[in-house]
């Protein structure tokens, strides 16, 4: 398998759909509501699609199972760290450290080695990523509890990117066969972060809820639109390409979150950030000559 230039592209426009939705939960006012709606109505776009492809092979659903465990695990760390930080504080810390976890780990899990150039990217990318994410430490440190959520989810994104690394190559490589697995995780992992998130807020609660939901549903459904495209453009890739390469690559999103929290959200840039993401191009070429 080899990172070849249309799978690097591909991935860059699944990065761009990554960061688009994840803005567009840090810009709302209901971090946890606007990430259930994001899912649950993904799920009822993707529902249709799914019944059409069929399922997945058998041996590809207790894979289907750990990631769904673990994403619920992922939205609640996200709401977190959204709640606690900066969009261009922790969405990089997030995005940016797992790839290094997945790349560490790859051999042992994958049985996938990565050459020199490719550690050096993916070694880039983490640099790049940590400079733009922390580019006033000042601060950073005053905000430990957004820290301690957008680290933790990066283990856990580590997790999943394994999980379903590993799964959707049994589905097969054609991309019926990938979208099979990606659209029924998406159908399932609908349901539950979205029954979390209505249980804990009671009666009065999800009054609000509804009432949030009516005004805010258009906006939610281009969301989880977004996120099931980036996520099957990565699966995809990934029956093309080592794992490690690809969770790598596609965390250049960050570049993307870092413009959009910029013009959209009035977060800060600076020189840190803007060197940041010079060495995180860097890196991505060096993924490609690896």
């Amino acid at each position: 398998m080899t990172l070849t230039w249309p799978v690097v592209l591909a991935v860059l426009c699944g990065a761009l759909l990554h960061a688009g939705w994840n803005a567009l939960v840090k810009s709302s006012g209901d971090k946890p509501v606007d990430t259930a709606l994001v899912h649950g109505l993904g799920a009822v776009l993707a529902l249709p699609a799914a019944l059409w492809v069929g399922l997945p092979p058998a041996e590809c659903w207790p894979y289907m199972a750990a990631s769904l465990f673990i994403h619920v695990g992922y939205y609640v760390a996200l709401a977190g760290a959204y709640q606690n930080g900066e969009f261009g504080l922790t969405y990089p810390i997030m995005r940016g450290f797992a790839p290094l976890i997945v790349a560490l780990g790859s051999t042992a899990v994958l049985g996938e080695s990565l050459s020199l150039a490719a550690w050096a990217g993916v070694v880039g990318i983490t640099i790049g990523v940590a400079l733009v994410g922390l580019a006033h430490p000042g601060q950073a440190l005053h905000h430990g509890k957004a820290l301690a959520f957008a680290f933790a989810n990066a283990g856990i994104i580590a997790a999943y990117t394994f999980v379903d690394g590993l799964g959707v190559r049994l589905a097969g490589p054609t991309l019926p066969e990938v979208l099979s697995y990606v659209l029924w995780l998406f159908v399932l992992d609908g349901l539950p972060y979205p029954l979390l998130v209505w249980w804990r807020r009671g009666p009065e609660g999800r009054a609000q809820i509804l009432r949030y939901a009516r005004g805010r549903w258009p906006v939610a459904m281009m969301g989880g639109a977004a996120s099931i495209g980036s996520y099957s453009i990565a699966l995809w890739a990934m029956t093309r390409a080592p794992v490690a390469s690809v969770a790598a690559l596609r965390e250049t999103s960050v570049l993307f979150a870092t413009v959009l929290g910029t013009l959209l959200l009035k977060e800060r840039f600076g020189l840190q950030r803007a060197v940041g993401a010079v060495v995180i191009v860097g890196g991505v070429m060096a993924l490609r000559l690896g």
